[in-house]
């Protein structure tokens, strides 16, 4: 990140247009949830609540509830810039991160990174291999919600059984608007209920074919919806993985929250679907 960061010093025209910090820290955002989505273990310091916005606050004798972008460019002097005065304090602070620097005891990898990678909505034909994915992401301390698509012959069947098993509140609508508001919550803020999720939240769904002939356009906005509050989650070192089992080997959606609906890889090539 900070060779990375050192090119934006050399070249602040090229890669800031105006000189705003707000837009280095959306340039930082976009570069953390790349390295989540390539399973790069790199410790970031730059979320508002993290430590470059504490010692900069320490440093100040400040209990501002500012970022690090916001409130760099409200102190900056009249002599100076918001890009000139962040790569000074920059330096000042990578100093003293380097003087104060304790062994790392974060966990390596990223659990559950195989089924993120490309897209956060994986098919699987084989039930045996959908239930050995889910064991393995149970055994990475995911919190794993089984939904039985087959049974739902109705759009309200899926948010019955979705309401229930995320434990929604009462106000909950039961249309794909509140699906999508009340799914954000679970997905970025932890989820009603207070229910654990340890690594992260999957929604392994069997029998999808079923609910997707009964009801087409409700189950591509479902997937849809997920994969939009997925990408959401990431932003925020959340995550949210769903997995769906087919009986039918040739099925297919559109794309979900701009990417495609893939098969695992075991099951990518139509060969390996068949007998």
């Amino acid at each position: 990140m900070y060779d990375f960061l050192e090119q934006i010093r050399l070249r602040p025209g090229m890669w800031l247009p105006g000189g705003s910090l707000r837009h280095l820290e959306a340039v930082l955002t976009g570069y953390r949830v790349a390295l989540g989505v390539h399973a790069i273990d790199e410790p970031f310091d730059f979320w508002p609540e993290e430590r470059f916005t504490q010692w900069l606050h320490e440093r100040g004798g400040t209990s501002s509830s500012l970022g690090w972008a916001a409130e760099i460019e409200r102190t900056t002097p009249p002599d100076s810039t918001p890009i000139e005065e962040f790569f000074r304090l920059l330096d000042e602070y990578r100093h003293h991160a380097d003087s104060t620097t304790t062994p790392s005891t974060s966990k390596t990898g990223f659990p559950g990174i195989e089924y993120m990678g490309n897209t956060f909505v994986t098919l699987f034909w084989r039930q045996r291999l959908l239930n050995q994915a889910v064991q393995r992401l149970e055994d990475r301390d995911f919190r794993v919600v089984r939904l039985a698509a087959g049974q739902w012959s109705t759009e309200q069947d899926m948010h019955g059984a979705v309401a229930a098993a995320l434990q929604f509140p009462d106000y909950y609508g039961h249309n794909l608007d509140a699906l999508n508001d009340c799914l954000g919550d679970v997905a970025c803020y932890g989820g009603y209920g207070d229910s654990a999720e340890g690594a992260g939240l999957v929604l392994a769904f069997t029998d999808y074919d079923r609910f997707a002939t009964a009801c087409p356009r409700a189950a591509q906005v479902v997937l849809d919806i997920i994969a939009d509050r997925a990408h959401r989650a990431a932003v925020l070192q959340r995550r949210l993985i769903c997995l769906v089992h087919s009986n039918d080997p040739d099925i297919r959606f559109e794309p979900v929250g701009a990417m495609p609906v893939v098969w695992n890889s075991d099951e990518w090539l139509d060969s390996n679907r068949r007998g």
